[in-house]
């Protein structure tokens, strides 16, 4: 982002969580109407009735949390490296999915446990860069001037708009929390407060690590990282007492299981979607099949983890060959989530201005009419850009909804032989 956009690459979180709040509020008001499992292809089924339709969010759904989970798994391999720097990259992240489909496997309380462990242990890690910036603040060594350089080549705009892209990647947590909607307590009472008040908080925090991260490390620098993670510069800096290598090592860890908790999100998502699928004949019944102890959903389990890793394999070949352009696997994974994404968060906002007034009664939040087309067209707009900017961010979504369609095609074509036998 900091290549993007320059110092001032705080703005585009800034301006990348304001999108994404917007398309919260739809999030908002539909689960107050519908607060059940399923996330946007109940709310774009509802709305448009159409089976192809909700059939492609899904897949589409699916295809961004595959994606998601392959660009999580690469920067883990990176900040690894940081620490231990013998195991091939490709290695270490293909291991790191397949143990975290085994803790999915083990147990989806044991996977929440994890969850809420490693999210403490996360947010340790953004206060740690917080800190050291407050510290170098404190010091009289920072230069406030330079939150707002725009050093990029090119319009200031469209920097800002790059980053914004780039920063949408971490604002993507609304269908996790509408699928457990109907597992809260009053859904229609506290689900708003919680989503966007939890949208807010993150935005306050982004930003802060970002405001941090530009004060401390020379924006040069904290470009060049020849390969290293970005915020290993800041933890680099000599601002706090503390040995280097003793530093780097604690936040490489940190930083590992901050990824490490929102991978696990992410395979838990993929093997539920690919087992309500099954539940509803939409793809092959096998993916519904369940472990006879652990009551895991085993084979979506084993499927979920054979793709990302193929997706992992596929991309370090493609870098390997010049052919993925200079931004490496990691960009590449999450431009294609991102343009996933922002294609079904457009679908459900339009979702929630179609439903105005239906299914409504007097506990339903109803968003503002102005914002959520705000947000449609901020949506939009940065689909676009991505589109731009990497066109082989397509290809790859391709190659993932035609898994999907393949899969669709199986259990046609099974599904027929099935009830012909019968």
């Amino acid at each position: 982002m900091a290549a993007a956009v320059g110092g001032a690459f705080w703005l585009a979180f800034m301006a990348g969580v304001t999108v994404a709040t917007l398309t919260g509020l739809a999030y908002a008001e539909l689960v107050t109407k519908y607060p059940q499992a399923a996330g946007a292809a109940l709310y774009v089924g509802k709305a448009f009735r159409s089976p192809a339709f909700t059939f492609l969010v899904t897949i589409s759904m699916l295809s961004a949390t595959f994606a998601a989970a392959g660009s999580l798994a690469t920067g883990f391999s990176t900040y690894f490296a940081a620490v231990w720097d013998a195991p091939p990259a490709l290695l270490v992240s293909v291991v790191f999915v397949c143990l975290l489909a085994l803790v999915n496997f083990i147990g989806i309380t044991e996977s929440v446990a994890a969850n809420l462990v490693m999210t403490v242990v996360e947010v340790s890690g953004l206060v740690i860069i917080v800190v050291i910036g407050v510290a170098h603040v404190a010091s009289g060594e920072a230069d406030a001037g330079v939150l707002t350089s725009f050093e990029a080549d090119g319009n200031p705009v469209w920097a800002l708009v790059a980053g914004v892209a780039l920063a949408f990647f971490a604002m993507t947590g609304f269908e996790n929390a509408a699928n457990v909607a109907e597992e809260t307590v009053d859904p229609r009472r506290t689900f708003p407060r919680a989503l966007v008040g939890g949208m807010v908080g993150a935005g306050i925090v982004y930003v802060l690590v970002a405001v941090s991260a530009a004060l401390v490390v020379p924006f040069d620098r904290l470009v060049a990282t020849d390969g290293d993670p970005a915020l290993l510069q800041v933890v680099q800096a000599d601002v706090v007492p503390v040995p280097d290598g003793t530093m780097v090592t604690l936040f490489s860890i940190i930083a590992m299981v901050a990824i490490t908790n929102t991978t696990l999100v992410a395979i838990v998502t993929q093997s539920r979607i690919l087992f309500g699928m099954a539940r509803e004949d939409v793809v092959p019944g096998v993916f519904a099949r369940v472990h006879a102890t652990r009551r895991s959903p085993w084979v979506a389990l084993v499927f979920a983890a054979v793709v990302v890793v193929a997706l992992l394999c596929v991309g370090t070949l493609v870098d390997r060959a010049g052919w993925g352009g200079s931004d490496g696997l990691v960009t590449t994974l999450a431009n294609v989530t991102v343009v996933l994404l922002l294609f079904i968060y457009g679908l459900v906002i339009v979702s929630a201005l179609r439903l105005r007034g239906t299914d409504e009664g007097p506990g339903t939040f109803r968003a503002p009419t102005a914002l959520l087309v705000l947000g449609l067209a901020g949506n939009a707009a940065l689909l676009v850009y991505v589109v731009v900017d990497d066109w082989t961010s397509l290809v790859w979504c391709a190659g993932l909804l035609g898994l999907g369609v393949l899969l669709y095609l199986c259990e046609r074509v099974l599904g027929r032989r099935r009830d012909g036998g019968a």
